[in-house]
């Protein structure tokens, strides 16, 4: 299969079977790059930083990279479109059905099913950013202990953002500006890579 039709239909599978925003993507991600060899674990953890750091839906900034890297501006936009139709669809389907079944108590129960799947996507996309994150491996080990500069941001960041009263209610984009510099930082004194 040519690949642009293969960014196409995974990424129409991930935006298929994706429920809970873009963060519930990364289990999904995190098996197209082990299957297709299209990125590794740890350009995963790269693209999630970059995503979460540019305007947009995470899921969609996440398709468009990985598009682009694989196929250039067509992979970018054919991963895009992937992404993006089934929930172009899907919405169209629910505001007509919506539209005529807004009382139906069945209807209300799909929707409180769908929280427990949502929730378990998401946790499933935080266990997988911690152990890329926090965790350094080896090859040859396949562990090789914390990573302490990761750690250590990790705790400042939490401690700021919900103990510090001057700092607590800053708008998360200050802490996610302050991680980047704290990570060109380490970078450049350590050569700390994540």
């Amino acid at each position: 299969m040519p690949v642009i039709l293969q960014l196409f239909w995974e990424y129409l599978l991930v935006g298929l079977f994706t429920f809970g925003g873009g963060m519930a993507t990364i289990p999904f991600l995190q098996d197209m790059g082990e299957r297709t060899a299209w990125f590794t674990q740890a350009q995963l953890a790269d693209m999630i930083a970059v995503s979460e750091s540019t305007p947009g839906p995470i899921g969609v900034n996440m398709a468009t990279y990985v598009g682009f890297t694989v196929a250039g501006i067509p992979g970018a936009v054919i991963a895009t479109l992937g992404f993006i139709l089934p929930g172009f669809l899907v919405v169209l389907a629910l505001a007509y059905f919506l539209s005529r079944y807004s009382a139906s108590k069945a209807l209300d129960k799909v929707f409180y099913g769908l929280r427990p799947v949502s929730a378990a996507l998401i946790a499933a996309a935080l266990v997988a950013v911690a152990k890329i994150t926090l965790l350094r491996f080896d090859p040859a080990l396949s562990f090789a202990g914390l990573s302490w500069p990761a750690v250590g941001l990790a705790l400042c960041v939490w401690v700021l953002s919900n103990f510090v009263k001057p700092t607590k209610k800053l708008h998360p984009a200050a802490f996610l500006g302050f991680c980047a510099l704290m990570g060109v930082v380490f970078w450049k004194l350590i050569g700390w890579q994540g």
